[in-house]
């Protein structure tokens, strides 16, 4: 599938959080973080304030470093998201809206309280599920 966007730049505070979020869980690689954040945002019932997200820092990603062999997954979970948000599934609009659930669920687990080390995402990931270990 063609992604919605080839080069992901995100914006200082974003690139701030995740330097925080690297140093707190001890998860170095930031498409991994990207990822979670993206998946806590798509979560969010609410869909994401329409604010402009300046694309200054030099925090850059591909579209298939973010996904990895789940790139067409997210993409999916993306347009589906934007269909039940009653919003267009054009190329452009799915770019603005992976940069808006991308920057919320970042901002998410960066002002999360209990986000102190990597067990905390595997916590907050099984919270609302269920999950019997």
């Amino acid at each position: 599938m063609e992604p919605p966007i080839e080069r992901i730049i995100l914006s200082q505070l974003a690139s701030s959080q995740l330097a925080k979020l690297k140093r707190y869980t001890k998860i170095n690689q930031c498409h991994l973080l990207c990822r979670w954040g993206f998946c806590l945002s798509l979560a969010e019932t609410s869909p994401p304030s329409p604010l402009p997200i300046l694309q200054t820092s030099n925090l850059e990603l591909t579209w298939y470093e973010f996904g990895g062999k789940f790139a067409d997954i997210f993409l999916l979970a993306l347009k589906q998201r934007c269909y039940n948000d009653n919003l267009s599934t054009d190329k452009e609009n799915l770019a603005r809206q992976f940069y808006l659930h991308l920057h919320r669920g970042i901002g998410y687990l960066a002002g999360d309280p209990n986000m102190k080390k990597i067990e905390d995402l595997i916590t907050l990931a099984t919270k609302d599920v269920g999950c019997r270990v």
